[in-house]
């Protein structure tokens, strides 16, 4: 079965999910371990790796994925000796976890697609691993952990002393074998730890007609004596430890009448007579040895596959622009009876909506982490030293535009890396450290999410930029460059000043396609630099793409929406002021000339100007424009709908919304206005003409 065409809730494509979850969870500790650190704490981050593992293949094994539990439990193997202090902690078996990572990842991929698993890696992989096993009783201990069907080899240690018996009471939840876990797999596992008995208890097994054939009426006690520890027990039941009753202790503990202060056990009386069936029942448990529970109740959740989410976004979005009309109508009808209705209902749309974008909001952490790899395998591959240090994780961007923020962001930490990040002698000669460090930072400002690139490295030469892009013909040797006109050279196509074609920089292909994919997702880029200490990107990007706070503006009696997080303020244009100028479009304001385009000219209308038409002041990075129009008419709160697929290309507008008279305004797109404006002055000028301020109109260019 193709888990694609699966329900979201069908036991395989939850594994699937959870399984990519632990891969993720896997890189991340994998990354965060440092052999060179012999006093880091890494006990409890070798302990969480080792469950991982351990779940990826119990559960890889419950749902059919023989592959992926066969290999798993090679490393898991290794993993449990590294826990024991038996194996040190070693930079080659933190690349074989990280070669197991994504083999384990291309074993689902494979089972996934129905194509036959790759052996060959995988035997490649076994074959280092279990060189890193100690040369005495590597083989027993190998052979003594494996256990396939219903069958388990005890774990025999010759180490009298260090055996240990524990008392086990396990009661699952009734649903545990709909969810797809088998207990009869549990209590093999616990028989593969030592030597095991077994009790089942029946007294919650109801008459016959009362049975359910997916329900799960008996529990058990065990008693088992083992060499491996109370945290080997532990991880057998981790899969089922939430909503099971579970509890473990030693046995010398129980002799003591002291409870294990995370699990206690529960005393049951023995068995009457010698011969019969060991059916037991509880006894009264002692005063404060009540069953143990979690301290703090896990926040329960549940997947709901993104499309339905779009749709639900959708719905809310078409909910907004009727509730827009209504209270329109309601205006003009002029009815006191219905004003405080149609203000609650407004009330309640706008919570409603707010939550449901809410739902859409995810930590920006799962695309942070995954550049952790990035760096570690590139500046291996480079031979550099480099430390990622990422902040604000948690601050959370709608889902729609954080998968479309990862690849551009990819091209920008590569580019940080092969540009930016220098050799270590050559660090160490500049008065550097060795390691180079690039930082990732999140954080919420006003109604956008400002992410942060910096790097320690070389910086950029804006010499060198400048005699490139001469070079390419982008500019003139006599043109007159603002800093920041240089580096929007760099976001032209088919720049590049790497000197030579590498696997990672020199090809001239990324910075532009990055810069148009911060345009489509309505963001904006900036870029900073000093030469010799370092390099800063800046990018803006709005909450969320679904719905904006606007401004209104009209032209005519066509409408435009100008995106408020772009606004800064708006001026008066006088007729008298439009020739003040020489000719050139720009107005004084604070003191400052402001370019302005004239949306009417823009979009070729048909009508007369006014004698008192308005300007509103946006700003695009560190650049202010002006953007005339015939009234500015209010803030509006506006539900993006796309412009389909006929008028793709068209960059002057990012979308359209339905008014509430049901009259279509287009979006407008900043970035895109100012790139039009660009190209209508003519190609002899800079790319940075608007941040020149030498916009001029159609009939003023000659």
């Amino acid at each position: 079965m193709n888990p694609s065409d699966m329900n979201p809730r069908h036991p395989v494509q939850t594994f699937l999910n959870e399984a990519e979850d632990l891969l993720a969870r896997i890189e991340a500790i994998a990354l965060d371990l440092d052999p060179d650190q012999p006093d880091q704490p890494a006990g409890e981050l070798i302990n969480e790796l080792f469950r991982a593992f351990h779940t990826l293949k119990g559960s890889g094994a419950m749902f059919g994925f023989d592959a992926v539990a066969e290999f798993t439990h090679h490393v898991e193997t290794v993993l449990d000796l590294v826990r024991e202090n038996r194996l040190p902690l070693s930079a080659e078996l933190i690349r074989l976890i990280l070669r197991s990572r994504d083999h384990i990842k291309a074993l689902l991929d494979a089972a996934q697609s129905n194509l036959p698993p790759p052996l060959a890696a995988s035997a490649e992989i076994v074959a280092r691993l279990t060189a890193l096993l100690p040369t005495a009783g590597a083989n027993a201990q190998a052979a003594g952990t494996t256990a396939k069907g219903n069958e388990a080899k005890a774990v025999v240690s010759a180490d009298s002393e260090s055996r240990q018996t524990f008392q086990i009471h396990f009661r699952p939840p009734p649903d545990l074998m709909v969810s797809g876990t088998n207990p009869i797999a549990l209590l093999n596992e616990l028989r593969a730890l030592g030597d095991c008995r077994i009790v089942a208890r029946t007294e919650g097994v109801p008459p016959l007609e009362q049975l359910q054939p997916d329900r799960c009426y008996l529990a058990w006690d065990i008693t088992l004596t083992t060499t491996r520890g109370q945290n080997a027990i532990k991880d057998v039941f981790m899969f089922v430890e939430d909503g099971s009753e579970l509890r473990i202790a030693p046995m010398e503990v129980l002799d003591q009448k002291v409870a294990d202060p995370i699990v206690a056990a529960t005393p049951t009386e023995p068995a009457s007579e010698p011969g019969k069936p060991e059916i037991r029942k509880p006894l009264p448990s002692p005063p404060g040895n009540a069953p143990a529970r979690k301290a703090a109740a896990k926040e329960s959740s549940i997947r709901v596959p993104s499309e339905r989410l779009d749709r639900l976004v959708n719905l809310v979005g078409e909910l907004v622009m009727n509730q827009s009309r209504l209270s329109q109508i309601a205006a003009l009808a002029n009815v006191s009876n219905l004003a405080g209705p149609v203000e609650e209902l407004e009330r309640l749309v706008d919570e409603l909506r707010d939550n449901v974008l809410g739902i859409r909001m995810m930590p920006i952490e799962a695309t942070f982490s995954r550049f952790k790899r990035l760096v570690h395998d590139l500046s291996a591959e480079l031979g550099k030293e480099i430390d990622l240090v990422t902040q604000g994780e948690e601050t959370e961007l709608d889902k729609t535009v954080l998968d479309q923020l990862g690849d551009p962001l990819v091209h920008l930490i590569r580019n940080s890396i092969g540009h930016g990040i220098e050799l270590p002698a050559a660090r160490v000669a500049a008065g550097k450290p060795r390691r180079g460090i690039i930082r990732l930072a999140a954080a919420h400002v006003g109604s956008n999410v400002v992410i942060t690139i910096t790097d320690d490295g070389q910086g950029i030469d804006r010499e060198a930029v400048r005699a490139k892009a001469v070079e390419k013909g982008l500019i003139t040797a006599d043109a007159k460059l603002s800093e920041r006109d240089i580096y929007d050279l760099i976001f032209q196509p088919g720049f590049s000043t790497a000197k030579q074609v590498t696997g990672v920089s020199g090809r001239g292909v990324g910075m532009d396609v990055v810069k148009r994919q911060f345009d489509a997702l309505r963001g904006q880029v900036a870029l900073a630099s000093e030469s010799g200490k370092g390099t800063t990107l800046t990018l803006t990007l709005p909450l969320t793409l679904a719905i904006i706070d606007g401004l209104l503006v009209e032209i005519g009696r066509d409408q435009f929406i100008v995106p408020m997080s772009v606004v800064t303020e708006n001026v008066e244009l006088q007729r008298a002021e439009r020739s003040r100028n020489n000719g050139r479009n720009v107005i004084a304001v604070r003191g400052e000339l402001v370019p302005y385009i004239r949306l009417r000219e823009a979009f070729a209308m048909q009508g007369t100007e006014l004698e008192v038409e308005k300007i509103v002041i946006a700003r695009q990075g560190e650049a202010r424009v002006g953007l005339v129009v015939d009234r500015v008419l209010g803030s509006h709160q506006t539900v993006i709908q796309p412009l389909g697929r006929f008028y793709r290309n068209i960059e002057l507008v990012s979308g359209a919304t339905i008014m509430g008279d049901g009259r279509v305004a287009l979006i407008l797109d900043l970035g895109g206005l100012m790139r039009f404006a660009d190209a209508q002055n003519g190609a002899g000028e800079s790319a940075g003409s608007l941040h020149a301020q030498t916009i001029h109109s159609p009939h003023q260019r000659n």
